[in-house]
C-alpha cells in the first residue's frame, strides 16, 4: 500500500505542477493580449489626437497674396506637435503670444518657409536645424528668451531680415553671420551687447541697423565699413565719444544717438551732407548750445524740421566749438649754425 500512496502522491505533484504551468502560460498570454490591446487602443487614440490636432492646425492656415500662412495668436501652444509636419506646403509661420518655448527641430523639413515670425513667445533657443532653411528670407524672434544664435544661421543664404530685439541676455553673434550676403535689416535692440559684433561690420548688404537699448561703450573705429547703412539707431547706450570715421558713412541718412554719454560732436560730421535726421538729445554735451528762434507765423509748420538736438543743432554746436577753441601758440626757436671759417662756428 505504501508504494501505491507514493505513486499517487508523485502523480498529484506532477499534475499540480503541470496545471500551474498551464495557468501561468494562460496568464502570460492574457497579459500579452491585454498589452497588445492597450497599445492598439493607445495608437488609435494617438492617431485620433493627431487627426484632431491636424484639423485644428488646418483651421489656422490662410492664404494671402498667394502665400500659405500658419497664423496663431493668443492661444496656448507651448510646443508644436509633430502633426504639423503634415503641412509641408507652409511658406510662413506667424505665431504670436502663444507661450511657445522652443522651435521644433523638425523645422528643417519645411523647405518652403520664407517667413518665420515667432515674436512675443518664450523661446529660449534657436535650433541649429534652422540653417537648412535656405529659402528663408525673414526670421523674427523678438521679445523671447534667446541667449545665443547658432552659427548655422549663417547658412540661410537668402535671409534678408533678422529681428532679435528684446531677448535680454543676448550679447554676441557668431562670425558666420557675415555669410548672410543679402541681409539688409537687422534689429538687435534692447539686449546686452557691449560692442558692435565684427560679423555686422562684414555684412555687405546691411542698410538698417538698430542697436538701441544695449550697453554699447564705444563704436568701432572702422565703422565706415558699413558703407550701405542709411539708418542707424544707437539710442540708450553708454557711448562717450564718436569715432571720426563715422563721418565717412556716406549713405547715412538717419542717426539716433539720444540718451548716451556723449560730451562732444566730431567736427568732421559737419560734412555729412546726406544726413537728414540726427538726434543728440539727453547727452551731457560740454557746450550749452541753443538754436536761435527764427520762426515766423509762416514757418510754424516747419518746427519739426528744426529739432532742438537735430541736424541744425549739430552744425551750430560744431561751429560754436570751433569759436571756443583756444588759440594755438606758435613758439619757434631759431638756432642756425654758420660755418664761416673752417674750424670755427658762429651760433645765432
Amino acid at each position: 500500500m505504501t508504494g501505491v500512496v507514493v505513486c499517487c502522491g508523485a502523480v498529484n505533484s506532477v499534475k499540480a505542477l503541470w496545471e500551474s504551468r498551464i495557468k501561468k502560460s494562460k496568464d502570460d498570454q492574457q497579459k500579452e493580449g491585454d498589452l497588445r490591446n492597450k497599445i492598439s487602443v493607445g495608437r488609435l487614440a494617438h492617431a485620433w489626437e493627431d487627426r484632431i490636432t491636424l484639423a485644428k492646425l488646418r483651421d489656422k492656415v490662410v492664404t494671402e497674396d498667394g502665400r500659405v500662412i500658419l497664423r496663431i495668436e493668443k492661444e496656448e501652444w507651448k510646443a508644436l506637435p509633430p502633426a504639423l509636419m503634415q503641412l509641408p506646403q507652409l511658406q510662413e509661420w506667424q505665431l504670436h503670444r502663444t507661450g511657445l518655448q522652443k522651435i521644433p527641430r523638425f523645422i528643417s523639413t519645411f523647405d518652403n518657409l520664407i517667413v518665420l515670425d515667432l515674436s512675443r513667445n518664450a523661446i529660449a533657443e534657436i535650433p541649429k536645424e534652422i540653417g537648412q532653411l535656405t529659402r528663408l528670407r525673414e526670421l523674427l524672434v523678438s521679445y523671447n528668451r534667446v541667449s545665443n544664435v547658432p552659427e548655422e544661421l549663417g547658412s540661410c543664404e537668402n535671409l534678408e531680415k533678422l529681428e532679435l530685439s528684446s531677448n535680454r541676455d543676448l550679447d554676441e553673434l557668431p562670425t558666420q553671420l557675415s555669410n548672410l550676403k543679402k541681409l539688409y535689416h537687422l534689429d538687435l535692440s534692447m539686449n546686452q551687447f557691449t560692442s558692435i559684433p565684427e560679423s555686422i561690420l562684414n555684412l555687405p548688404a546691411l542698410e538698417w541697423l538698430d542697436m538701441g537699448g544695449n550697453s554699447l561703450q564705444s563704436l568701432p573705429e572702422d565703422i565706415h565699413r558699413m558703407e550701405k547703412v542709411h539708418t542707424l539707431w544707437l539710442q540708450r547706450n553708454e557711448l562717450e565719444y564718436l569715432p571720426d570715421n563715422i563721418s565717412r558713412m556716406h549713405s547715412l541718412d538717419t542717426l539716433v544717438l539720444s540718451s548716451n554719454k556723449l560730451r562732444d560732436i566730431p567736427a568732421l560730421m559737419e560734412g555729412m551732407n546726406n544726413l537728414r535726421f540726427v538726434n543728440f538729445r539727453d547727452n551731457p554735451l560740454t557746450l550749452d548750445v541753443s538754436l536761435p528762434d527764427l520762426r515766423t507765423s509762416e514757418e510754424d509748420e516747419e518746427e519739426d524740421d528744426r529739432e532742438m538736438f537735430g541736424r541744425e543743432f549739430m552744425h551750430t554746436y560744431i561751429q560754436e566749438a570751433r569759436k571756443r577753441e583756444p588759440p594755438t601758440n606758435y613758439t619757434s626757436v631759431l638756432n642756425v649754425t654758420i660755418a664761416a671759417v673752417p674750424g670755427t662756428e658762429t651760433a645765432l
